[in-house]
């Protein structure tokens, strides 16, 4: 029987791949539901379209140079803490203005 190519070459290599790949998709999904949950809060908070929350995020993820995940993951500690980083707490002020003025709760008055 001849070896195809990019195949494992038998069962127990095929396991591993499929294993890691298994591991990779249940990541790919937590992390799509965060991402997910963190747009919900800005879309509230800033009532804002689904689709401007997600250009809120990537612009805080880009402007911070903090990994996209990440900043959801931070967003969301604020829901339930209370507290953000302060470069953050800015960046996220100043994307949420950009499409449409809002004052992010707790924020010290203009």
């Amino acid at each position: 029987m001849p070896v195809v190519p990019n195949e494992p070459a038998d069962e127990s290599d095929r396991i591993f791949a499929l294993q890691e790949e298994i591991g990779q998709l249940k990541e790919a999904v937590a992390s799509h539901a965060v991402v997910d949950q963190a747009i919900g809060m800005v879309v509230a908070l800033g009532r804002i379209t689904p689709d401007e929350g997600w250009e809120v995020l990537k612009e805080v993820s880009q402007h911070t140079n903090i990994k996209l995940r990440y900043v959801a993951e931070l967003i969301l500690l604020w829901g339930r803490s209370g507290e953000i980083p302060p470069e953050i707490r800015v960046e996220l002020e100043e994307a949420l203005d950009r499409y449409g003025p809002t004052q992010i709760p707790g924020a010290p008055p203009d």
